[in-house]
């Protein structure tokens, strides 16, 4: 069992800027954090941390929370228990919130990289995300602001295929499936426009790029 953050941790936690999440504190704390789930550090220069979406939800909450389940999903995953949207959710929420999980978690998908990849590149896909395809490839794209598809609303759906290591990217025709398509690239996914044959659809074929 995780134990809650402590005072000092939580006030941390609290005074974490609103939007990036970022975090000031003393090396043991900021630490703890990270061993908690709570926060990770940032690969670059100045190597600042961040509070991942568990930081985020504890800092918004009313009372201190326990993080039994923060820490178990960052061994697991790098979201922290976030689900990125691959399109055609029923309901979907918005605004700043959404917003900083999102920076967060593809943050801490970057971390992840340079910690895996064997020479710590974050330019190109870990094996997390060819382990999940769909939601890294829908992470990379709800990061780079494209929208998802939603009730009445316009935007990019992301399905597996029979294709190993591959997804399919489905957006409305043109600028739409072109920026999606630039969107995974600059993620480190390449990418293909294709047609299906009954539908006359165009859609992006899509893999994690490995050099």
């Amino acid at each position: 069992m995780t134990r809650p953050p402590t005072a000092a941790q939580r006030r941390v936690i609290d005074a974490a800027d609103p939007v990036t999440g970022r975090l000031r504190g003393t090396e043991a704390q900021l630490a703890a954090l990270v061993r908690h789930g709570l926060a990770f550090r940032h690969p670059r220069p100045p190597h600042d941390h961040f509070l991942t979406p568990a930081g985020h939800r504890i800092r918004e909450a009313p009372a201190p929370l326990t993080a039994t389940e923060p820490r178990a999903a960052a061994e697991t995953e790098p979201t922290g228990g976030f689900a990125a949207r691959v399109g055609g959710e029923e309901s979907a929420e918005a605004g700043p919130a959404r917003a900083r999980e999102v920076h967060s978690a593809w943050q801490g998908l970057l971390e992840l990289r340079r910690m895996t990849n064997p020479d710590g590149a974050t330019d190109r896909p870990c094996g997390w995300e060819r382990a999940h395809l769909v939601r890294a490839a829908a992470l990379a794209l709800e990061a780079a602001g494209q929208p998802p598809e939603g009730p009445g609303t316009p935007g990019y759906r992301v399905r597996a295929t029979p294709q190993p290591e591959a997804v399919a990217v489905y957006a409305p025709e043109g600028e739409r499936l072109r920026a999606c398509a630039a969107a995974l690239e600059r993620a480190g996914w390449q990418t293909g426009e294709y047609t299906e044959p009954r539908t006359r659809t165009r859609y992006l074929l899509a893999s994690p790029r490995r050099v």
